[in-house]
């Protein structure tokens, strides 16, 4: 409909001061002021097991950019950051400390290649827990990807006389009731119009809120 003139260019991209101060500020003291807050404070105030004066700094810039952020329009920034770009960042580097992990549970020793009670238990808890962070993050390529990787290993292993012990079993065994709980979730929902307008992609695996939101509060 026509150029836009400066004037309104200029009414409607203000200089944000207020934050661009706060970064500005939250930059020289939290960050900057790190290395120095460690010279200044004697590290025999915080002990190896407590976190150090830098810590404080470094979790305390990671929680106040956030709020920084929320003084302009930037609510869609954040939630695409902790929707996709978060996700990415948290659940790729945490599902590779897990198998790397799983990759040193094999031993030879046949009395370790069993589970113990308290881990029986904590096997369905476990499988659960993981069934609601496939769904709900929507990570089941990378969860699939784990799982066949866990399981080629552990072929790979068997070959050479290399089994599971009680902690290979108790996170294989939680992997593959995460599985199966995803197949039956997506079995029962396979059907759902209003799901499948929600997911329309190939892979078709439903959030559980999207589910209580859709089918359970909206009744109410």
């Amino acid at each position: 409909h026509g150029s836009v003139s400066a004037d309104e260019a200029a009414r409607t991209a203000p200089f944000h001061l207020d934050l661009w101060f706060y970064f500005t500020l939250q930059n020289w003291v939290l960050d900057f002021g790190r290395p120095i807050a460690m010279l200044v404070f004697p590290l025999e105030w915080f002990p190896l097991n407590k976190p150090s004066v830098g810590d404080y700094f470094h979790m305390a810039y990671n929680v106040i950019t956030p709020f920084l952020l929320l003084k302009i329009d930037s609510f869609e920034l954040l939630y695409y950051y902790d929707e996709y770009l978060g996700h990415c960042m948290w659940y790729i580097p945490f599902f590779l400390i897990l198998f790397m992990y799983f990759s040193g549970c094999f031993t030879a020793c046949k009395a370790e290649r069993w589970m113990p009670g308290p881990a029986l238990l904590l096997v369905a808890p476990s499988g659960l827990y993981y069934w609601y962070l496939v769904t709900e993050g929507q990570i089941f390529i990378l969860f699939i990807f784990t799982f066949f990787a866990m399981l080629a290993l552990v072929l790979h292993q068997k070959r050479k006389r290399l089994f599971l012990d009680s902690n290979g079993l108790f996170l294989f065994s939680s992997f593959t009731l995460t599985l199966l709980l995803v197949a039956l979730w997506v079995a029962w929902l396979w059907n759902d119009p209003v799901l499948r307008k929600k997911y329309p992609g190939v892979i078709y695996v439903p959030e559980p809120w999207a589910f209580y939101t859709l089918h359970v509060s909206s009744r109410h």
